[in-house]
């Protein structure tokens, strides 16, 4: 079993206006694994890197990464952190190579042109070293601050929205470099608004919302255990209520009556027994198909949960 590499016990982050960004967070993030954290905006995900990474100081409670005690050895700390922000702040007239290796030096590391060369070559950027960087495309800028974030070799990398403003080949591809750095034993954790990403690529995610943790769970457990899968038939025109029989099921209809949803519990012959009802209450449809239901919509009860 991997050790929790990064401890977070009842850390708070409240600000002088009295206003609480963080509310007791306890989490464990395990050495070499995608981390995922989930949350609407506002919701405390950039607060929380912000803190871990030594920018923000929290108000209360402990964080330890690796044993060492944050408050007490920040810079020892910041050393082991690589932090991808989502906004991209780039030196416009300086080459691609250049930057990174200035970064690299920023944390007093010896020059290493190998080092730089693979990491640019990694990222699929060793044919843009020379190119200045307001000669680059946003998602190779975003590259770009992956590679500056790894130029010191640490042993955990965050990653603040990845994806944002990258197009869908090109995210792909990034998940695909993702999958390397863990592979090569780097801790990532990761904030994203694009739940696919999550779904994708995490080991694990966390739901955070006003500032609370509100789930912790290995992903395909939680796809397992409220995954349902859903039973969706397209409606014809005709359609004017569900007939009482269907009652016994879950189901929802859609505002516009062109579709019914019946939530798929667990029971072995349940889409069966439903297709058997709707043919005997002779309850006319287009088609019908089964759909898996996703981590968004897992994410968006747990939150509309939490407003209630």
């Amino acid at each position: 079993m991997k050790k929790n590499f990064i401890q977070i016990k009842k850390v708070s982050k409240i600000y002088k206006n009295k206003f609480a960004a963080l509310k007791n967070v306890d989490l464990n993030i395990q050495e070499g694994e995608i981390f995922a954290l989930l949350g609407p905006n506002g919701a405390g995900k950039s607060t929380l890197i912000n803190v871990l990474c030594g920018i923000t100081y929290h108000s209360k409670g402990d964080i330890f990464i690796d044993g060492i005690d944050l408050t007490k050895n920040r810079k020892k700390i910041k050393s082991l952190i690589g932090l991808v922000p989502q906004e991209l702040h780039l030196e416009a007239f300086e080459t691609v190579f250049d930057n990174v290796n200035y970064s690299r030096g920023l944390w007093g590391k010896k020059k290493d042109n190998n080092y730089i060369l693979n990491l640019l070559k990694k990222l699929n950027l060793d044919d843009k070293k020379n190119n200045l960087l307001m000669q680059l495309s946003g998602g190779m800028k975003r590259r770009v601050l992956i590679a500056k974030a790894l130029s010191h070799n640490p042993r955990i990398l965050f990653l603040d929205e990845p994806s944002a403003g990258v197009d869908i080949e090109l995210r792909k591809e990034m998940w695909d470099i993702i999958y390397t750095l863990k592979k090569e034993g780097v801790t990532i954790i990761l904030t994203t608004h694009y739940i696919e990403e999550a779904e994708e690529i995490a080991d694990r995610v966390a739901f955070i919302n006003n500032g609370e943790i509100i789930l912790v769970e290995d992903k395909n457990v939680l796809l397992n255990k409220l995954g349902n899968n859903k039973l969706v038939f397209t409606l014809d025109n005709s359609f004017k209520k569900v007939p009482a029989v269907l009652n016994k099921y879950s189901y929802k209809i859609s505002k516009n009556k062109s579709c019914i949803e019946f939530f798929l519990s667990k029971e072995k012959n349940e889409v069966s027994d439903i297709l058997l009802s709707i043919k005997k209450s002779k309850m006319d449809y287009l088609d019908f198909n089964i759909e898996k239901r996703s981590l968004e919509s897992i994410f968006v009860d747990f939150i509309k949960k939490e407003k209630k």
